[in-house]
Formats: C-alpha cells, structure tokens, sequence
C-alpha cells in the first residue's frame, strides 16, 4: 500500500467496536481493572494509552519499523533514546545539527559521562575517523539543520554494522513519506512530530520508530520509566496531521523548488541551500535515497544589514520558530534555533549573521515570492524596526 494511503488511513480501523473513522480521545489517567490479577492491556496511561497508542502503531507501519513510540516532545524523545547509553560511551553525531539536540549533549548528557564527537556526516571518511572503541552510536541528521547537507544514510548503516554500533537517525525534515531511514539500514528513526507530521503548529510531539523487537522492548522501557509520554489530546491532533500529510508535503516542496530558483537569481542572496537545486552537492544522493527534497530552504545575504528587513517585514511569511506547517515561517538560526552552539563553530560550519532558514508552507507560492520580493525592496519599512539581530538571542 502506498504511504500516501497509509498516512490518510491512520487510525481507521481502531475502534472496530463503533466503526469510528477517527480515534476516540481516551482522556484518561488509570484504567479500572476487571478482576485481580487481571488487566484490559491498558492500567495507567504513562504506560499505555488507546490513543496515543493508535499512532504509535500508525507510525511504525509508515516507517516500517517493529514499534513506534509519542513523547511529549522531539526533545523529550531525544532525551529518552540517549537513555540507552551508559557513562563512557561515546556518540558520533552530525555536526551542523539542531542548535537545540547540541545544547542537550553539550550541557546536560555530558555531564552524566557521555561524550560526543561532530563531524560531516556527509563525508564517510570523517564518520569513519572519528569512531573510538567507546563510541556506540552514530546520530544522523538526514537532512541536516540548518544547512541542509545530506547523509547516505544507507553507506552510513553499513559503517554502523561493520562497527558494532547503533545508528540513529533525526529524520525530522523529510518524514517517512519521503524517506525511510529504516528501510536504509538505520536502527531508531526519530522525529519532532510537531513540525511535518502534526504539520499545522498547534501541539507538541516527539515521535520514535525502532527497527528490531528487542531494541523497541528497551526503548519501551525508558519510556516508560522516564515518562515523558504524548497526552491523548496531542496524540489525537498529530495522528489528524498525518492524514494530510502527503499532500501537505507535496504542496510544500513544489513551493521550495519555486522560490529556491527565484532565489538564486536575487542580487541580494549570496548563496541558496536547497537540496532540490541540482548544484547542491547532495542532490543526486538524495534523489537517489529518497522521494523528494523537502520544503526547507536556507539562503545566505549578501550583507547583515539586510536579515532584520526581511524578518520584519514579510507579511505573507512570519518571522517565528519552528518548521514543518501550513504556514510558511522564516528564522534566523544564529541567535534563535542554534544560538547555544559557540559563535566560533557556528561560523565555522556557515550559521553566520547573514544566514536564514525558510519553511516553505503551502501558501500560493506567487504570494511568496512577492513577499520576500517586497521584502528586499529598500525603504519600505514595516515598523520601527527595533529588534537588534547582533544582540537579542532567542534559545529554542
């Protein structure tokens, strides 16, 4: 069955008693037993929920893993992976990834004994250099955040098992409907279910697909004891995104292919990251690996005079956090999504005052372009433009 079916069809049949076509909100803490001794399968809803559990299943099935699992958050799923790790392992991890996922390695798992190395996971040679005898893991981004470099994620599992070691991978920018890590090879695909999956930016939510029972049984195990599980509500909302999905996704990407090309040609951009553009250097391996290019663009300008304009005066396109919904977003990652990494790194793998990252939406792609058109137009300032984009930072 294709994704595109399987996405629209989430939950359908789950509650067969009814025949209702959503999933029923099971707003409840504690089940009742039936007798001692005896359980429904479900007894207290951190361990289990109906919901929450319908898209547990929904994901596993479009990812093709053994078992999913929802969490309050992307972060909190992060959180509780990395909960496979003991103090003096070491993790290989994508350099140029989240600001947000370096901030929890760098200033709360490091301090528990863990150790991480960052390195261009686009290049093999630097993975393969950069593996100890006490590294388990390799944490991928597929699509990296924010300068969108792709990993071979295929090459890259193949390391894993000649290594010994776990490979995870952030496949939050491309979701299953494109890419299938775990058909790749990879172990543990993860995702902020908040940004494309719920795709509408109204809840939170982390998702996880594991690719082996008994990998998903000690996943299951720390959900459960750490407990930072999905609620039903949010569980129910990211399971309504899903069904639309695909066609989101589609929309998205024909609009980033548009205004990516449009914004090469502007005067004012220096340099577009896109891997739909055929002279991005991993066009062709995602092309290969997966079904599309996905709807995020970065692009560089060509002076920092001009970042805090068009954050502040596109009126189609909103100047805020995230990724991944209906409505397109623009972010500069310097002092928002990446601002807990060291302005020397940051410089160093190109997150520099000049950078800005696009989420595409699924706007009339025309009404785009004429926003960010307007907004490079000189002397039409929208307010009092008094937000200093050298010394405000916003940590997400």
């Amino acid at each position: 069955m294709n994704i595109a079916t399987q996405a629209a069809q989430i939950g359908l049949d789950w509650d067969s008693r009814t025949g209702a076509v959503t999933v029923p909100i099971y707003q409840t803490a504690t089940f009742r037993h039936p007798g001692l001794g005896q359980s429904t399968g479900y007894d207290y809803s951190r361990s289990g929920n109906p919901t929450r559990q319908a898209l547990e299943e929904g994901m596993a099935r479009l990812d093709r893993g053994a078992r999913g699992f929802a969490y309050s958050t992307g972060m909190a799923a992060i959180t509780s992976i990395l909960f496979l790790f003991k103090s003096g392992d070491h993790l290989v991890v994508t350099e140029d990834l989240y600001g947000g996922t370096y901030r929890l390695f760098e200033q709360c798992l490091n301090q528990y004994g863990l150790s991480f190395t960052y390195v261009d996971t686009s290049d093999m040679d630097a993975v393969r250099r950069a593996i100890r005898p006490a590294t388990k893991a390799l944490f991928v981004e597929s699509l990296t955040n924010p300068m969108l470099k792709v990993a071979d994620i295929g090459a890259l599992s193949e390391l894993c098992r000649e290594k010994g070691l776990l490979h995870i991978v952030d496949n939050t920018f491309l979701t299953p409907y494109l890419l299938r890590p775990l058909d790749l090879g990879a172990d543990i695909s993860l995702y902020s279910g908040t940004k494309y999956l719920s795709g509408h930016n109204d809840t939170l939510s982390g998702l996880v697909v594991v690719k082996e029972p008994a990998l998903a049984e000690r996943v299951y195990f720390h959900q459960n004891s750490i407990g930072a599980v999905l609620g039903p509500q949010d569980a129910w909302l990211t399971m309504r995104g899903i069904k639309t999905l695909s066609v989101r996704l589609d929309r998205q990407q024909e609009n980033a292919q548009k205004i990516a090309q449009w914004l090469t040609a502007q005067p004012q951009v220096r340099r577009v990251y896109y891997p739909g553009l055929t002279d991005h250097p991993g066009h062709e391996l995602l092309k290969r690996q997966a079904r599309g290019f996905g709807a995020m663009i970065s692009f560089q300008v060509i002076d920092p005079a001009l970042v805090e304009p068009l954050l502040l005066k596109s009126t189609v396109i909103s100047f805020a956090e995230s990724l991944g919904g209906v409505e397109s977003l623009i972010t500069f990652p310097a002092v928002q999504t990446h601002a807990d990494i060291e302005p020397e790194k940051r410089e160093k793998l190109g997150i520099t005052n000049t950078l800005l990252r696009l989420s595409v939406g699924i706007e009339d792609v025309n009404d785009l372009i004429a926003d960010l058109a307007q907004a490079f137009e000189p002397g039409t300032d929208r307010g009092p433009g008094t937000w200093n984009v050298e010394h405000k930072n916003i940590r997400t």
